[in-house]
């Protein structure tokens, strides 16, 4: 069959491409090519099952800062299209956004089925075809068409999108043109940690700043103790930064965790030293200092070696040395890592440098363009990874329909 654009993978680029690209030039033939039975699947489980469409952050050179991979060559086409578009291009769509405390944007259903229904009812009022369970097997240039070979037959069309994410299979047909393809490796993940100090805190977060040892990875922000081990934010920023690295670990290294986040343990014991003063009598587990989670604060006393019962006034200055130095430089063994939530996301894809930034399309090919984590682009947790998507479609799209 022939079209005048075909796009490879139903996921949220895929679908942005296409309707910006049906609503620009009505008159295109334009099919999605999806090789499982549903599309948009992981819109469907990112954010929890209610979609992190964007991120609050509005200033381009700004956002760019939330992308370890891509950062670069994101400046010019977030000058384009950014958050701000992204809001009013659903808006005008009917689907109303909120912003939540941490910057992090939802639809205000807080449903990502919402956004799922946006894109289905569009590709249908801009009779964009949705082929599923078509898995690309290959794909070549004949002269000024590309020819797809698919599981249920062959597609012929003089503009191809490729949307499919982090999809091995697609990305050795690309390698097959002769397109360079930086080897994938996880990028967003929790640290797998057993240690008897966080045991029996499971649900506890608290603000920590962390570094990996023998590195130069470190960052800071909420940290939650999970039964397997360490999230939130701060571990998973550092996962985002540290893929290569850490994937070059085996994901078996030490991370020193400041409680404090800023104190230096030698600025706790004089601090520490004052408390003895203060509250002799007071057993030491009994009250939580430096505005620490109470079931924490204890874990750390106790593996200071401080008992229960014991009061202030008894601790002797070397269980004042080790409590600072829980607090401020706990060592931990990661041992493994687990994926955050439902949510995989990858560092790899296509080099970089293989694509014009101008208009997302192939500096090889003409008329093959890229969207998405099919390129070597990732980005920290909070919508940043949509938001990607969103502008690589965008401006993909306009170039699609301009030539």
């Amino acid at each position: 069959m022939q079209y005048d654009l075909i796009i490879v993978g139903g996921g949220a680029a895929g679908f942005f491409t296409a309707i910006n690209v049906a609503e620009n030039n009505p008159k295109l033939k334009i099919a999605i090519l999806e090789r499982g039975k549903e599309v948009l699947s992981k819109v469907r489980v990112s954010g929890g099952g209610r979609c992190n469409v964007t991120h609050a952050e509005f200033i381009p050179n700004e956002l760019t800062k939330n992308y370890p991979r891509g950062e670069k060559e994101l400046k010019g086409p977030f000058h384009t299209f950014m958050t701000g578009d992204t809001m009013e291009w659903f808006d005008n769509r009917g689907v109303a956004l909120k912003i939540e405390e941490d910057g992090r944007i939802f639809p205000v259903s807080d449903s990502s089925q919402t956004i799922i229904d946006c894109f289905l009812k569009e590709a249908k009022r801009l009779q964009i075809e949705i082929l599923k369970s078509h898995a690309v097997k290959n794909f070549s240039k004949e002269e000024d068409s590309w020819i797809l070979k698919t599981n249920q037959g062959d597609f012929s069309t003089k503009k191809l999108m490729i949307a499919t994410g982090s999809n091995p299979k697609i990305w050795n047909l690309l390698e097959n043109l002769n397109h360079t393809i930086v080897e994938a490796v996880p990028s967003l993940f929790t640290f797998n940690i057993k240690d008897s100090r966080i045991k029996d805190l499971p649900g506890v977060a608290t603000n920590a700043s962390v570094k990996v040892r023998n590195s130069k990875l470190s960052s800071e922000g909420p940290l939650l103790i999970t039964h397997w081990g360490m999230s939130g934010p701060a571990i998973l920023k550092l996962s985002a930064w540290g893929a290569i690295e850490l994937n070059a670990f085996d994901y078996n290294f030490e991370i020193e965790v400041n409680w404090l986040q800023f104190y230096k343990a030698q600025e706790i014991v004089s601090e520490l030293k004052e408390l003895k003063d203060a509250n002799a009598k007071q057993q030491v587990h009994k009250y939580a200092q430096f505005e620490l989670p109470k079931r924490l604060w204890q874990s750390l006393v106790a593996a200071s070696g401080i008992n229960n019962d014991t009061r202030w006034a008894d601790v002797n200055k070397f269980q004042l040395k080790t409590l600072s130095e829980q607090l401020t430089q706990s060592i931990f063994q990661v041992k493994g890592k687990s994926t955050f939530k439902e949510e995989f996301v990858t560092a790899g894809g296509v080099d970089l440098k293989e694509v014009n930034f101008k208009t997302f399309e192939s500096k090889k090919y003409q008329n093959l363009y890229f969207a998405g984590e099919v390129l070597n682009i990732d980005a920290i947790t909070g919508g940043f990874n949509f938001q990607n998507a969103w502008t690589g479609a965008y401006i993909a799209a306009q170039a699609i329909t301009s030539k």
